[in-house]
C-alpha cells in the first residue's frame, strides 16, 4: 500500500508542478497584460484534484488519520482554482487580479500542504 500511496503523491506533485510551471511561465506576459491560462494549468489542478482525493481515500484505508480541516481548505483553493482556470481556459488574455489569485492560491495550497502539521 505505501507503494501505491508514495506513487500517487508523486502523481500529485507532477500536477501542482504543471499549474505552478504554468504560472510562473506566464509571469512576464502578465506583467504585460496579455497573461493566459496555459492548457498545462487546467490538467496540473485536475491532476491535483483527481489524485489529491485518491490519497485522502487510500490514507484512510490504510488507517492514516486524515486531518479533514487542512484537507477541506485546500479542496476549497482548489475548486476555486480549477474553476477559475476551466471557465477563462479559452480567453486570449485573462485578467491580471484573475490570474495573480490563481498562482496565490496555488502558493497557498503548497503552503499549506506543507507547513501544516
Amino acid at each position: 500500500m505505501r507503494v501505491l500511496i508514495d506513487f500517487v503523491v508523486a502523481l500529485h506533485i507532477i500536477g501542482i508542478a504543471a499549474l505552478l510551471g504554468g504560472f510562473l511561465g506566464q509571469m512576464k506576459a502578465m506583467k504585460a497584460g496579455t497573461a493566459r491560462f496555459v492548457p498545462g494549468m487546467l490538467h496540473g489542478a485536475l491532476t491535483m484534484l483527481v489524485t489529491g482525493v485518491a490519497l485522502v481515500g487510500l490514507d484512510q484505508a490504510d488507517d492514516h488519520p486524515v486531518n479533514n480541516v487542512k484537507i477541506g481548505i485546500k479542496l476549497l483553493f482548489l475548486v476555486v482554482i480549477l474553476g477559475l482556470v476551466y471557465v477563462k481556459r479559452d480567453e486570449e488574455k485573462v485578467e491580471n487580479g484573475i490570474f495573480a489569485a490563481v498562482g496565490a492560491l496555488t502558493l497557498a495550497n503548497i503552503f499549506i500542504a506543507t507547513l501544516w502539521t
